[in-house]
């Protein structure tokens, strides 16, 4: 039986005196979400103060220290692995980095083998060869029509490798791959790094776009957009954390 959200639906995303330790101190405390399906929800703050933590923990990635939090109706910390089964990842670095060697097309076939393998059910490997094969095609189409991206616009087409795309198409090429799994969250790292404002523009277009659609999108970010659900981590205390201590933390929650 499914549980609370299927990941079909975009997923609810509340927090209470959310926060997370590691062996340096805090990377996160206090942090309060309330958010419906479907909600576009901007983690923002100074590189260092925790915001990938944040975004980890709300997706069942890491295992928070205090407060309460539910997602698609599963609970926080109790429900890590429901969490995860209903969330996704886009692009996280040192989490989800893309292998620059391989090709668009690669990396796609390689994530509809890894859904049709672990994230099915076992009647759904049952199934006919073909209806299976038609059933990928069309989870990788829709996904990359979600994400925005053209493949025949690229330079080498479904065989332009990953070290040859711009920035804001590896954001759409790493979105695509985690709505090929039909996630009720996706967690977006580093939204507005290294983007012209033109180009920030429009990766905030495409999350809003998701979120319109029915996905709930939790993004990182240095500034928020005025229409986001604004969630901060920096803090007035003098226990300020820094990259050093969030990198410490990734590896004292245990990276799901």
């Amino acid at each position: 039986m499914d549980g609370p959200n299927d990941g079909a639906r975009g997923a609810a995303v509340t927090a209470r005196e959310f926060g997370l330790k590691g062996p340096r101190g805090w990377a996160f405390r206090g942090v309060d979400v309330e958010a419906g399906p479907g909600s576009l929800i901007a983690i923002e703050g100074a590189s260092g103060s925790g915001r990938t933590c944040l975004l980890l923990a709300l997706t069942g990635r890491m295992r928070p220290t205090e407060g309460e939090a539910s997602v698609g109706g599963f609970r926080l910390p109790k429900q890590l692995a429901a969490v995860r089964r209903i969330s996704a990842l886009g692009p996280v670095p040192g989490v989800t980095d893309l292998d620059p060697a391989f090709t668009v097309a690669e990396h796609l076939h390689e994530r509809a083998l890894l859904e049709r393998r672990f994230g099915g059910s076992l009647r759904g490997l049952l199934r006919p060869r073909a209806e299976r094969t038609a059933e990928a095609r069309l989870r990788v189409d829709t996904a990359l029509t979600a994400a925005g991206l053209d493949m025949e616009s690229l330079p080498k087409g479904r065989r332009t490798s990953v070290r040859d795309l711009e920035r804001l198409e590896v954001l759409r090429l790493s979105v695509a791959l985690a709505l090929i799994g039909r996630p009720g969250l996706l967690g977006v790292d580093d939204v507005d790094l290294k983007l012209s404002d033109a180009e920030r523009r429009e990766a905030w277009d495409l999350l809003r776009s998701l979120t319109q659609s029915g996905t709930t999108v939790v993004a990182v970010c240095n500034e928020a957009p005025d229409d986001a659900i604004a969630v901060s981590t920096d803090r007035a205390d003098d226990n300020e954390t820094d990259d050093k201590e969030t990198a410490d933390a990734l590896a004292e929650a245990g990276l799901a």
